[in-house]
Order: C-alpha cells, then structure tokens, then sequence
C-alpha cells in the first residue's frame, strides 16, 4: 500500500483529496496539507476523517521534505500555486519521491508560464530514478493524453488538432473566476498564440473567436488562446502542421474584465498604497468570490474536448473526442464544481497509476509521452468518461481554417 501527500487545499486539493480517499486499495494513508491547516482539515471531515492533515509553507523546500518524511509518502500531488512548483519538486528530489502536477511553472512577477523550468528538472529525475509529471489536469491533461490516444488509435498522422474548452456553468455572480483568480486572469489577458508549421504565430488578446455547437451545451462563443499543452504536444505529435486551444467566455464575464484590465485592476504592477506596496491584481483576487466557493451555486455543464484532423489508411478523417460533465452531480459527490473535479480526478488518476506501478519511468513527463490506455480507463471510473464521435471531414464546424 502506498502514502500520498497531496499539497494544496483549494478546490482542486479537495477533489484529489477525495478521490484518493475513494482509491484505498491503492492509498493505504493520504496526507493533505497547505499553508493554513484548517483548509485540510475540513476536507478531512468530509471524507470521514480518513484522511490526515498537516500544516506546510510549500515555498519552504526543506520544510516540505522534512513533512515528505515524516509521513512515509512515496509521492506528491502539487495542487498549490504554480509559483511553487519548482520549490515543491526540489523537496521531493530531496525526499526521493515522485511528482505530479496541474499547472506549469510561471514566475510570481511575470505573466508568463512555460515548461522550460521544469524541463530543466529532467536530468536531476533520471538520476533520482523518479518520475515528475506534468500538466495532469484536464487541460493540460486529459487533452493530452486525447491527443495520445488518438495517435495510437485512430490516426496514422494527425494533422490539426483544435483543442476547445467550454464552461457552460452559470453561478449566478456579477463577475467570478472558476479557479485561482490571478491565474485566471493573467492567463486570459495574455496575447494569444497557436503553432502552425514550425512557428508560433501570435494574436491579440482574445482576437479571434468562433462559433461552437458544443454536445450537450450548444453553440458558444470561444476564443482563442495560448495553453500550456500546445507547448509540449507540437513536439510529440507526428504529422501536426497546427495546433489551437479555445475558450469560452460570455459577454457578462468578458465586459466586466475589460473594466478591470481598463482601469488598472488587472496589472501585477506593485503600487504604493499608504505605504504598501501591493499588486492590482492582488488586492482583485482578495476581493473576488473564492472558486472553493462557487461548488454549491454552479449549475450546467462543461465540454471538453480536442478535434483531430488527420490520415488513416491513406484517407482524410476527423474525429471530436471530449468529456462532458455536470456542475451539480461533482457537487453532490465531492463538494466541488466542475472546474475542480474535471482538473482533480486527473490528477488523483495519474498517482494510482504511478503508485501501481503502471506507469514506470525516472525523468520529467508531460502527459502525452506516457500509455493513454489505463489513464483513461481510470479517469472514466473515477468520474471523467469519454466520448469519440466522428465528424464530416469536410466541414469546418465553425472553427477558422
């Protein structure tokens, strides 16, 4: 029986809390800390007291590996800040232990995330004999690992790839972020990129937009931008000559930000305020609606999902692959909304893999490079099944060619 260690008490940290709760076979002790403990402990209280809490500055690499030992863990789920990722992967370096993740790398006075740093990481895993992974949300993920299925499966080359991700949940709020706020924020007022034959080609914040009929939500306006997975996927798909990623925003959500952005309240410009100094976007996140707060309100649904544009046996084929899933049924089961659980189950799915042994291997992974076969099968028993339609080569589906 193995011990995890999951750092981070949001709401993801309590759908990977409760789900390694539901994996005893696999877990025989999990471990849940943060910086403030009590987060832990109500978490702990809704699985029954199953699961054991501790309080830890995970900025503080020694002060994690230190709680890393104490509690026997094998590995850690980083759930916390993506500020802390690379102090969370020194402690478990030095506690020997492997490592999963949601979210890439992004320095705390920078808008800008990418996996060079963790990449960096690679060398220091192999001769550790341990494994990091990275990116085991859904998107980054779930999609990844889509991708990977449908290289393996369905596709001799994929050729265009158009990842979408629509939140068709309404929590009935004037203006709130579906989890982290500056994360959110910082990655929605970026300017956007995709990659087409070799090179990135950037756009405009949220420049371009399209028109989805997404199953079981409807048509819903998306718009293009930069993510995470397209940084890693353009180098493991074989044949891709382009990939995107889309997002859904309404006009309320999308009004309301270009306020905020208008008037300052979006900048990681520190200000003198009396005499402190304090980030815009900060004192924003301060004052905005807790995403661990939100699971109770939500109500709809979201689709996620990739197009995939490619050959088989010699022949043009195109093919949607998504999940789709329910803000009140993840509420029911775990207390959380949608966002969480579709970024949560994930996570709690690649530690029973590596804990069982299913996936072996010492270095740095994104999502796409490991089996796509017993992950999925995981996450559709853990709660994230998966659909693949097939779809008219032919037709664009609203999506810019």
């Amino acid at each position: 029986m193995s011990k995890v260690l999951i750092v981070g008490a949001g709401g993801v940290g309590r759908v990977v809390a409760h789900k390694c709760a539901q994996m005893r076979d696999v877990f025989g002790e999990v471990w849940l800390a943060s910086r403030t403990k009590s987060k832990c402990d109500r978490i702990s209280a809704e699985t029954g007291g199953v699961i054991k809490t501790a309080q830890v500055d995970a900025d503080n690499s020694a002060e994690l590996s230190s709680l890393i030992k104490k509690t026997g863990a094998q590995l850690v789920i980083n759930v916390a800040l993506p500020y802390q990722d690379l102090s969370i992967m020194d402690a478990c370096l030095d506690a020997g232990v492997h490592y999963i993740d949601t979210a890439n790398y992004e320095p705390p006075d920078v808008p800008h995330f990418e996996y060079s740093w963790q990449w960096a990481y690679d060398d220091k895993f192999k001769k550790a004999g341990l494994m990091a992974v990275l990116g085991s949300g859904f998107d980054p993920g779930v999609t990844n690992m889509y991708c990977a299925y449908a290289q393996k499966h369905l596709f001799d080359e994929i050729n265009y790839v158009d990842i979408l991700d629509c939140n068709a949940g309404d929590h009935g709020l004037p203006f709130a972020t579906n989890f982290n706020p500056e994360i959110n924020i910082r990655e929605i007022t970026a300017k956007g990129r995709y990659w087409q034959k070799g090179e990135w080609i950037e756009t405009e914040p949220l420049q371009l937009r399209c028109d989805f009929n997404y199953p079981e939500v409807g048509v819903k306006p998306s718009y293009l931008l930069y993510h995470e997975e397209l940084e890693s996927l353009c180098k493991n798909l074989k044949g891709l000559e382009r990939i995107r990623f889309w997002m859904t925003f309404g006009d309320k959500y999308l009004n309301c930000l270009r306020v905020l952005e208008a008037v300052g309240m979006t900048s990681i410009k520190p200000i003198n305020i009396k005499g402190v100094q304090i980030e815009p976007l900060e004192f924003l996140k301060a004052v905005l609606p807790d995403p661990a707060s939100l699971g109770p309100l939500t109500k709809g649904k979201t689709n996620i999902g990739c197009i995939f544009d490619g050959l088989k046996d010699g022949k043009r084929r195109k093919v949607y692959i998504y999940n789709v899933c329910v803000h009140e049924e993840c509420y029911k089961e775990v207390k959380s909304q949608a966002i969480s659980y579709t970024t949560g189950v994930p996570a709690a799915s690649s530690a029973r893999l590596i804990a069982t042994g299913t996936w072996k291997g010492a270095g740095v992974f994104n999502m796409e490079q490991l089996d796509p076969d017993p992950f999925l099968e995981t996450v559709s028993r853990f709660g994230l099944p998966f659909n693949v339609a097939e779809l008219d080569p032919e037709d664009s589906y609203g999506l810019p060619k």
